[in-house]
């Protein structure tokens, strides 16, 4: 048994309202809207944690500044941080609200589009909504196959040039020193190419349709030129 076994419930939930678009349009349709009605749902989330991170961006010199201060008295920092954070009303941990809510969001999509049920016997464009990549055949299906990975690829390429602006930002401006590994951060926003090779087209159209999402959500939110969050890049 599963472990995703637990989400059953989420996923008949998931699985009915899905069902009943399908009935008004076509299923990979009716995938994109819900989807996009969720992510909607969850945006008032998002726009907290914008406004979190942003006054986070604005104390990042004092916290630089406290970390020099303090550098050797771990618990007098970590006492001055918390400080500051109280009197300016700002969460350190703002910006992974929204990844964190939509994990099990994520979990029952997966659990959804990977379970064999009769929405993924709908096509989109000819393709099986149940196919993997790997079994693709014919010029149609793959140029379907091309186009969502080309999506993907291109919402991977503007989140990598984001996530690489807001580290030579951090840099310019002295901001605390990134932790181990931060360089390879960027290079996570592919990280939905590969997985989507793992996955049927309607997780792949999810995942596109989540990702364009989010890509237009951060653009708006951060539009006063506030460098990203890398927590938000991957969310």
């Amino acid at each position: 048994m599963s472990v995703l076994a637990v989400l059953d419930p989420a996923v008949a939930l998931a699985h009915a309202v899905v069902a009943a678009v399908a009935h008004l349009v076509p299923t990979a349709l009716a995938i994109v809207l819900f989807t996009v009605a969720v992510r909607l749902a969850l945006h008032p989330l998002t726009r907290a944690a914008a406004r979190g991170e942003k006054a986070r961006a604005r104390l990042a010199p004092k916290v630089a500044a406290l970390q020099r201060k303090h550098k050797d008295r771990p618990e007098r920092l970590r006492e001055a941080l918390a400080e500051m954070y109280r009197k300016e009303q700002v969460s350190p941990f703002a910006g992974c609200l929204p990844l964190l809510v939509q994990v099990p969001f994520f979990s029952v999509m997966y659990r959804l589009f990977t379970t064999p049920n009769d929405l993924l016997d709908h096509t989109l464009f000819g393709v099986p909504l149940g196919l993997h990549v790997t079994g693709a055949h014919g010029a149609g299906q793959w140029a379907v196959f091309g186009v969502l990975f080309a999506g993907l690829a291109a919402v991977g390429f503007v989140n990598f040039r984001r996530a690489r602006r807001t580290a030579a930002a951090a840099k310019a401006t002295a901001q605390p020193a990134p932790q181990p590994g931060a360089g390879l951060l960027p290079y996570l926003s592919f990280g939905s190419v590969l997985f989507a090779a793992l996955v049927p087209a309607a997780a792949v159209l999810y995942l596109l349709t989540a990702g364009v999402w989010s890509a237009a959500e951060r653009a708006w939110l951060y539009r006063d030129g506030t460098p990203v969050p890398a927590a938000a890049l991957l969310a």
